[in-house]
């Protein structure tokens, strides 16, 4: 963990500095919505950083690891993300802090804080059953990957890619921007075609996999796809 203190430090300075710019271009402080969602991240973040450094930080390395060893088309996709994420968090800067297009109901505002609940737990839960979610596509060989069967995994192959969806689900209600999800939608897009090959992958190079696809049908949503 100590060896990973500074790279921690340094992604905090680098979110600190991201978060002063988005308030910034805001235009504003006194934007409640944000704030709230930034507590809710932090904390979550933090607390999900500590409990991989205590009770599994091989995933904690993986996760962190530089350089990437991931497949070249995953790496293009993940090069493709951050954009795509910079889009949104201008598009809800400019709508939900400075120019506020939207009208967002509190209470639709709620249903957005449950769709992002519903993805930290996922998240939660889906970290604690398999110590191989990498950031990036691969197969672990260095790591002696097997098939995780457990929790969630027992009803969809890829529940991780369904709580990321969920965020970007419900991300743009609680910050009030209803133009948020364009680029929301595309980002969720872009991850369901990520667990398309992600899986493919998986059923060509990770033994065991293929009998697991017969026996959990679905990949993200049970009963759809």
């Amino acid at each position: 963990m100590s060896a990973m203190r500074p790279r921690i430090l340094r992604s905090l300075a680098g979110m600190g500095l991201v978060f002063a710019a988005w308030f910034l271009l805001a235009g504003r402080v006194a934007w409640p919505q944000a704030w709230a969602f930034l507590s809710v991240f932090l904390i979550t973040v933090s607390a999900f950083a500590w409990r991989l450094a205590r009770r599994d930080p091989a995933l904690l390395r993986e996760r962190s690891q530089t350089p990437v060893k991931g497949e070249p088309w995953d790496r293009a996709v993940m090069r493709l993300y951050p954009i795509l994420l910079l889009v949104l968090m201008v598009v809800v800067a400019l709508d939900g802090g400075r120019y506020r297009w939207s009208v967002v109901p509190p209470w639709v505002q709620l249903i957005g804080w449950v769709l992002c609940a519903m993805c930290g737990t996922v998240v939660w839960h889906v970290s604690t059953k398999n110590t191989y979610l990498s950031r990036y596509a691969r197969i672990q060989n260095d790591r002696d990957q097997v098939v995780v069967r457990d929790g969630l995994y027992g009803h969809v192959r890829h529940p991780m890619y369904l709580g990321i969806i969920l965020l970007f689900s419900g991300l743009p209600l609680v910050l009030g921007s209803w133009w948020a999800y364009i680029p929301s939608t595309v980002i969720a897009c872009l991850f369901v075609y990520r667990t398309h090959r992600e899986d493919r992958m998986l059923q060509d190079g990770l033994a065991g996999y293929p009998e697991y696809a017969q026996d959990v049908r679905y990949r993200l949503v049970p009963g759809i796809w």
